[in-house]
């Protein structure tokens, strides 16, 4: 995760003081980009630990077009509970952009990909204008796109308009990898790269001291993502997946900006 930590250190370098809608205050830079290579491992941070399970629930619940927490709850995962109305309900998040707006955009990209994989077209956006308002969370990851490579690789490129680099991006970092390994599953192909864009990539002002101790341990080698194949983007369960030789440093504790 070498490619992480050049960009956590190179925002805590040379990025800019801003405010933000929370009141902590970050510093960000714009426009920033990493590229994770499929072949060579799964990209799971290893400066600290990746809550991995975690990762497999939540994607799992965008992928059933959820929008209501107890199935996270039901699985152990609390990360979206702070946002959650009193009956559980989120809005028409991830979930329902990717699998419910208009078309069911997963099973479109997966057909096209297999159909015409030299389209330009393998896109899935959750960034739905009419339905802001009504969302717990406005998107941060908004859009990705797909791209068959020498008609045997699938790469994936996500745009995100905001990072939280020390909690989110490792976490965002690892779940479209997983998703890129998912649809290459079930279209044939072979997991190629993972390419992160960021719009206001920053840290937090009280995760500074954690971030310098990030960057004070040296990274281990990358894990092995074991998976079922399946057929069907539909069929992938919980305990389809699993990192081998996921060696890692202690975790480190810092509060979310609500």
């Amino acid at each position: 995760m070498k490619e992480y930590l050049e960009l956590l250190e190179d925002v805590l370098n040379t990025g800019e003081k801003k405010e933000d809608r929370t009141g902590t205050g970050t510093i960000s830079k714009f426009g920033v980009r990493a590229e994770y290579d499929l072949q060579k491992g799964f990209p799971a941070v290893t400066t600290k630990s990746l809550f991995f399970k975690g990762v497999v629930v939540e994607l799992l619940w965008f992928l059933r077009g959820d929008t209501n927490i107890k199935f996270l709850k039901d699985n152990n995962v609390k990360i979206w509970d702070e946002w959650a109305d009193h009956r559980g309900n989120l809005g028409p998040v991830y979930g329902h952009q990717w699998r419910s707006w208009g078309d069911d955009q997963i099973y479109k990209v997966i057909r096209s990909i297999k159909e015409n994989p030299d389209s330009r077209r393998h896109i899935v956006s959750a960034w739905n204008v009419s339905q802001l308002h009504l969302m717990a969370l406005p998107p941060c990851h908004v859009m990705f796109q797909f791209y068959v490579r020498g008609g045997e690789y699938l790469d994936c490129q996500m745009y995100q308009r905001s990072g939280d680099l020390f909690l989110g991006v490792p976490f965002n970092v690892a779940s479209y990898s997983l998703l890129t390994h998912m649809i290459a599953s079930v279209t044939g192909l072979t997991p190629g790269r993972f390419i992160h864009v960021i719009g206001d990539a920053h840290i937090y002002n009280n995760h500074i001291d954690q971030v310098k101790t990030q960057l004070g341990r040296s990274p281990m080698g990358l894990p092995e993502l074991r998976m079922t194949h399946r057929e069907h983007i539909d069929e992938f369960t919980v305990d389809d997946f699993s990192l081998i030789g996921y060696k890692h440093h202690p975790a480190i504790k810092a509060p979310i900006a609500v």
